[in-house]
């Protein structure tokens, strides 16, 4: 039996799904990303910083007011009330990257993985912006869902 998409009527109008009716439960979600550097780049970076401040903790609170932000962002997400938002981000010197993590709780009636998500590629924005002037070739990626727990769903684990 083929799983029908939630977030469309019956006539193909977008909408918000109902969650009313759902027990509210201890959901949490944590998501990964990546900026990947040139080696000189990564190099200058980890050596003498940005001139726009300190890389990883300008990273980290971008991701909590993007994980803040994320019914505002995401069309049919729901806004939750979070209880806690975590970011870290750290210097990977094995791939020239930095690597952000984010985790996100909450007690409610739908999950918090977009919540995480958003945070990790906002934190991975702001790398991309305080680093644009020493590396415009850097990328980002991949951004993944590692595990979220609580909810109808069940738990999942990458």
């Amino acid at each position: 039996m083929a799983k029908t998409l939630t977030h469309f009527d019956d006539e193909g109008r977008p909408r918000m799904v109902d969650v009313s009716t759902k027990a509210d439960a201890e959901r949490t979600a944590r998501a990964t990303g990546t900026v990947r550097f040139s080696d000189a780049a990564y190099a200058d970076i980890r050596a003498h910083g940005v001139a726009k401040g300190d890389i990883l903790r300008i990273a980290e609170l971008a991701g909590i007011m993007g994980a803040k932000k994320t019914a505002d962002l995401i069309p049919l997400c729901h806004p939750l009330p979070l209880t806690a938002i975590a970011v870290a981000g750290a210097f990977n010197d094995a791939t020239k990257s930095i690597d952000v993590e984010a985790s996100v709780r909450t007690t409610g009636k739908t999950g918090v993985e977009m919540e995480a998500l958003t945070a990790v590629a906002v934190a991975c924005l702001a790398v991309y912006d305080m680093a644009k002037s020493v590396d415009k070739a850097m990328t980002i990626g991949p951004i993944a869902l590692v595990e979220k727990t609580g909810g109808k769903s069940g738990d999942f684990r990458r």
